[in-house]
């Protein structure tokens, strides 16, 4: 059987997952028009190997889509990926300024699971403690959140982000206008006081948070 043009098969995933050239391109680190000029014009010829790699874990299809060799089989069964817990508290109360940025644990995780669930691949994401009860009930005081560094201000939308602000690295739940670059920053307890039309000039996006855990008592 002939195999699918990797051109036509890339842009007709970007059509099914509603992503555009731009996003994609970014995503690999190339100018906004580079996955445009691939697919229509055929430029590069073909896709570097770890870019193509990168995106087809983004987009959750095997490698040969895109013109690489099946790595469906490639990966052993028990291969994990290890995510950095790292040496931070995000703020989920009035706000604490934290400059450790050091891995003190890793956590393993199964490679599907974790393509599936973020949006720019594996190799940003890291597990930091709230710190705070502004995010309750969503989120408790000592909880580990997955936090998705790839899925940050280019791609920034309604959710749960952690921020930092005025040298503050905080956890909060961000409404995003968009047309004004603007955000209004929340909590999810109501006893906590919402910042107005924040400009998102002011705001450092750290990545989305993706997953939580925590312990049962």
């Amino acid at each position: 059987m002939d195999r699918v043009d990797p051109r036509e098969a890339l842009e007709r995933l970007l059509k099914e997952r509603g992503e555009d050239y731009a996003g994609l391109s970014r995503l690999i680190g190339k100018n906004p028009a580079y996955i445009q000029q691939f697919i229509k014009r055929g430029t590069p010829r073909k896709l570097d190997e770890e870019d193509r790699r990168t995106i087809a874990r983004y987009l959750g299809v095997s490698e040969a889509l895109l013109g690489g060799p099946d790595t469906a089989q490639a990966e052993p069964s028990g291969e994990m990926i290890r995510v950095p817990r790292l040496d931070v508290g995000a703020s989920a109360g009035y706000g604490a300024i934290n400059d450790s940025e050091l891995a003190v644990a890793h956590i393993a995780f199964d490679p599907k699971w974790l393509r599936q669930l973020c949006k720019g691949g594996t190799n940003h994401l890291s597990f930091i403690r709230v710190q705070g009860d502004s995010m309750s009930p969503t989120l408790a005081d000592g909880d580990d959140i997955l936090v998705d560094g790839a899925d940050g201000a280019e791609r920034l939308r309604d959710g749960i982000y952690v921020l930092r602000r005025e040298d503050t690295l905080m956890v909060k739940r961000l409404a995003v206008n968009p047309f004004a670059a603007r955000a209004t920053i929340t909590s999810d307890n109501p006893a906590y006081p919402e910042w107005k039309d924040c400009e998102l000039s002011t705001l450092t996006i750290i990545g989305r948070v993706v997953w939580a855990g925590r312990r049962l008592s």
